[in-house]
């Protein structure tokens, strides 16, 4: 049984010290992670009102829209934030690759656990 939505606004959003949130991108139609991005109230309010992705570029101390150079646009389906206040998801249908190298995801990258059997 799956809880009903229930709405939040922008002023229940837990950014944290830097006035950031993180927002994971998932594909609405698939459920697949594509990635993960950080976004400020103004990204954020952006995103709301526009519905396109836009993100906060903590190393150019930017917005960044998401497409804006590469052409692969995340348009947002659904905002929704999470029980604690503190992450956002994005379902979005997205335009070519997610990430930067050119994957579909940014999470292409396998992680094996260590053998501790010796």
């Amino acid at each position: 049984m799956t809880a009903p939505l229930e709405p939040a606004a922008l002023e229940d959003v837990r950014f944290n010290e830097a006035g950031l949130v993180p927002a994971v991108a998932q594909a609405h139609d698939t459920g697949e992670v594509l990635m993960m991005a950080w976004m400020n109230r103004e990204s954020l309010a952006e995103t709301l009102s526009t519905g396109r992705a836009c993100y906060w570029s903590r190393s150019r101390r930017a917005f960044w829209r998401k497409g804006d150079t590469s052409g692969h646009i995340q348009r947002v389906r659904e905002c929704r934030l999470d029980c604690d206040g503190d992450t956002v998801l994005l379902l979005v249908e997205q335009t070519g690759p997610a990430c930067h190298t050119g994957a579909r995801s940014c999470f292409f990258r396998l992680m094996e656990r260590e053998d501790r059997s010796s």
